[in-house]
């Protein structure tokens, strides 16, 4: 039975992607026509279609809408839900660990206190809005890494999920009250430093969408480089290094890639969790543990995923709009003890 069922996805992965790829676009096009101002669909998929084939367009509210409001924030969250889960399935292959994820791990965390410090401190580079804050936020999130990873190397050896989890935890609520100072002491900030630690998209354009698009290309470039290193990975780092891979390399390489691709994604976001926990074992069952396949199947379903959960938070309680973070926290905490039990379980 196992065995037909590899063969099953294998077979049909193709189509897989396929399908995955005209449901994340039905679902961008739902995002821009639902809100607190509802927009026909027909309408919505001709200004859409006029704008991306450069016909001049009369002035309208609806075009307003959805050109310059929702077009560019549904965007924005599908770029960082696919950049997220993709940083999630890397990890998980990487470290050998079910529960390993930006959020989880302490990674989001650092990379949200990174920017919080830049806003605060006003620290900015020449000839950018953001980009002092999205190099802050690269920086904190590499850094916060390599410090759960040594303490964790330094407690326990093994690297085993329960040291590496509980660590993160820690790191996180020591993170957050980290921030918490930060906001207390820059009272200036304070409505735009609550913006990263509960996660938002109000307010991104197409510049943040062209940053998270580039940030993906090249990272997403680079993790799908290594996909047979990943697969090696996968049983073991002993076996890996006796089929000629270069193991301290390759984790550098893929550890320093995901964590710049986290920290551009908290520059623009905020700190949005368990997307890259939960998506990628839902791609897992859709395509497989190869990570040729498994690593494209992880963006779509992220972008998919972080897509509905903003609709939700906009719509639910309407006219209220709940933070993002907010949603997928909720999600998220509950697949994370399912996760968590059945990996347990298994063990």
């Amino acid at each position: 039975m196992k065995g037909s069922r590899q063969t099953w996805q294998e077979r049909f992965s193709p189509m897989t992607y396929v399908i995955l790829a005209a449901v994340l676009l039905l679902t961008m096009l739902l995002c821009v026509c639902m809100g607190s101002v509802r927009i026909p669909l027909r309408e919505t998929a001709a200004v859409i279609r006029d704008a991306v084939l450069g016909r001049s367009l009369p002035e309208s509210t609806f075009r307003n809408i959805i050109l310059n409001i929702r077009l560019p924030r549904v965007l924005c969250i599908s770029l960082v839900g696919a950049a997220l889960s993709l940083c999630g399935a890397a990890m998980q292959g990487l470290l050998r660990n079910p529960l390993a994820d930006g959020s989880t791990m302490g990674v989001s965390s650092g990379a949200a206190l990174g920017a919080a410090i830049a806003m605060a401190a006003g620290f900015s580079l020449p000839g950018s809005a953001f980009g002092g804050v999205t190099v802050m936020a690269m920086l904190f999130a590499f850094g916060s890494l390599m410090l759960i990873l040594s303490l964790a190397y330094a407690l326990d050896r093994s690297l085993s999920t329960g040291s590496i989890i509980l660590i993160g935890v820690v790191f996180t609520m020591f993170i957050s009250s980290v921030i918490s100072l930060v906001v207390t002491f820059s009272s200036d900030h304070t409505r735009s430093l609550n913006f990263w630690t509960l996660g938002s998209f109000s307010g991104t354009g197409y510049h943040h969408a062209r940053l998270l698009a580039a940030a993906l290309l090249i990272c997403g470039c680079i993790l799908m480089h290594y996909r047979r290193e990943l697969n090696a990975f996968a049983v073991g780092e002993d076996n890996a290094r006796h089929i000629g891979v270069p193991v301290r390399r390759v984790k550098l390489v893929i550890l320093i890639t995901v964590s710049a691709l986290i920290g551009v994604c908290v520059s623009v976001s905020g700190t949005v969790s368990f997307v890259g926990l939960i998506m990628p074992h839902i791609a897992r069952m859709l395509v497989g543990p190869n990570h040729s396949r498994l690593l494209p199947a992880s963006l779509f379903s992220g972008a998919i995923f972080l897509l509905l959960a903003d609709l939700a938070a906009r719509t639910v309680l309407s006219p209220i709009e709940l933070s993002i973070g907010v949603v997928t926290s909720l999600i998220g905490a509950a697949a994370f003890i399912v996760i968590f039990y059945h990996t347990r379980k298994a063990g």
